[in-house]
């Protein structure tokens, strides 16, 4: 895996890892895709056999932070400990356990603190 983040070099590491396994080597591009960046423009010649690779590799693909979706507000955007950012639900066991105890809470006493005695 490419250790820069060039999208040029990163492209062409795909194209490198992909074009032994062509079934029809040296059949005319598909497509030509342009990279611009900072270091110049480069175009890379698209064979079918590169597209569907990019397709399966894009279906295969799980980004590390995609945690689920909140069950509240369809947000995708929980935390590393299932707590949605976007409207505060914490999910997992550790929310579910916590929103049961503050329903049973909510119920036994009204929502009212127990009062400590000295």
């Amino acid at each position: 895996m490419t250790a820069s983040l060039d999208p040029a070099a990163v492209i062409a590491e795909f194209i490198d890892a992909v074009a032994p396994y062509d079934p029809h080597p040296g059949t005319p591009p598909v497509a030509l895709l342009g990279v611009r960046t900072a270091h110049g423009d480069q175009v890379f010649p698209m064979s079918d056999h590169l597209i569907r690779a990019m397709c399966r590799a894009l279906a295969s693909y799980r980004d590390p932070e995609d945690r689920g979706e909140c069950v509240d507000c369809g947000g995708r955007h929980l935390d590393e400990n299932l707590h949605c950012r976007d409207c505060g639900r914490l999910h997992g066991i550790l929310g579910q356990v916590i929103a049961d105890h503050a329903r049973r809470v909510a119920r036994s006493d009204g929502g009212n603190a127990p009062s400590e005695s000295a």
